[in-house]
């Protein structure tokens, strides 16, 4: 077995969606980014791609190529499952703790899981997502930024352990 950790943080900014886990939440404020700045994927993708001893989602995509303006993050999180699956991996688990003072995450976890467990072919069950708050302190706390730790298990497919 493999494990990665990854982490993201972007700033909250007018005049952008705040999308998490390819879902849109109502917000007043969204996540400034070259993607849609789905911070949620870009850390599981992180994680993902350490697991498996691979370069970080900035240098497979990276946010001074056109291609990738605006792009929708579970694309990319499917790509990396893709590249994941070529070199004989496959997820065991993948767990995101998301730090907010708002909006509610809650809400919208099931549907994130759903979303995730669709771009990587696996069960939600393999999926955790939760949220805190960072209890007002710093720029977190002062409602500035959104970050997002993940962790990632994934092993070869024939199970058996590498040399």
């Amino acid at each position: 077995m493999r494990v990665g950790i990854g982490y993201d943080v972007h700033p909250l900014v007018r005049g952008r969606k705040l999308i998490l886990g390819g879902v849109h939440i109502p917000h007043p404020m969204g996540l400034r980014g070259h993607s849609d700045a789905d911070l949620l994927l870009h850390s599981m993708g992180d994680a993902l791609l350490g697991a498996a001893g691979k370069k970080d989602m900035g240098s497979l995509f990276p946010d001074n190529d056109p291609k990738y303006e605006g792009i929708s993050s579970l694309i990319l999180l499917t790509r990396i499952f893709q590249l994941l699956k070529k070199d004989g991996y496959r997820i065991n688990n993948l767990d995101a703790t998301l730090v907010a003072e708002e909006p509610k995450i809650s809400p919208y976890v099931h549907k994130m899981k759903e979303n995730i467990a669709q771009a990587l072919t696996i069960q939600t069950d393999r999926i955790g997502i939760k949220a805190t708050t960072s209890e007002k302190m710093g720029f977190l706390g002062k409602k500035k930024a959104i970050c997002c730790w993940a962790v990632a298990t994934i092993e070869t497919v024939n199970g058996e352990s590498e040399e």
